[in-house]
């Protein structure tokens, strides 16, 4: 299928409704983290199954819908880009290329979904037997989608037993102002606790919890028992 006809059927299933409560959900007035985000009202589950239908779209055409200002655009790319990815299990070049190509249109993904679904499967799981400098520089970047899926794709490495890399970039990141890097951090320590050490994640918090943000700190205790959440929670 085309480019032309993938852009067909998802107009097709536009909803303003539910397109207007999206506008306002993914923070999308002037000044606010989404500015300029533009969605038709597609849900998840619905751009999946376009997604796959789509599955043989062109990386070029894949590219063209990532630089849209349509948010639906952009996740139905990712998703793609993902299937190409898995299907690629063999071929090490195929994935080296998709990897690129994700970290060159950073400013693309540039909401928190688009990185919460896509960082993971494909950045992280790229680099599982690499070298992970490239997560510590964008763990430096001035943007919070870069710091974002620096954090992000440390996910892929904690779902296979590892820790390190994803304390080393929480961090750098534990004094960030922005609510979505608190979040994605302290979401991040909440599994190192749960799949891979709650020792390691208390030494952490142990070292920051009296100064790291208020939102980072309860996402990282959520599933903590009440006496352990009070204590962590007093300054």
């Amino acid at each position: 299928m085309s480019l032309a006809e993938l852009k067909k059927e998802v107009e097709s299933l536009a909803d303003k409704k539910q397109a207007a409560n999206l506008q306002r959900f993914f923070k999308t007035g002037p000044g606010e983290y989404g500015e300029g985000d533009v969605f038709l009202g597609l849900k998840v589950p619905v751009q999946r199954s376009v997604a796959k239908r789509h599955k043989d779209l062109s990386l070029n055409a894949i590219q063209q819908l990532l630089d849209s200002k349509i948010h639906e655009y952009r996740l139905i790319a990712l998703l793609i880009l993902m299937q190409k990815y898995y299907a690629a299990e063999e071929d090490s070049e195929v994935r080296k290329e998709i990897f690129g190509m994700y970290l060159k249109n950073t400013h693309n993904i540039n909401n928190w979904d688009l990185i919460d679904l896509s960082s993971p499967n494909i950045i992280g799981n790229y680099l599982l037997d690499k070298p992970r400098g490239i997560l510590y520089k964008l763990a430096k970047s001035k943007s919070i989608w870069e710091k974002r899926i620096a954090m992000l794709a440390t996910f892929e490495f904690i779902a296979n037993g590892e820790a390190k890399d994803a304390l080393a970039i929480a961090e750098a990141l534990v004094n960030d102002k922005h609510d979505l890097i608190q979040k994605a951090v302290g979401w991040m320590l909440r599994e190192v606790g749960k799949r891979v050490s709650q020792v390691e994640e208390e030494k952490f918090l142990k070292k920051h919890y009296k100064t790291m943000p208020r939102t980072m700190l309860r996402y990282a205790i959520e599933r903590f028992d009440k006496k352990k959440k009070e204590f962590y929670m007093r300054k």
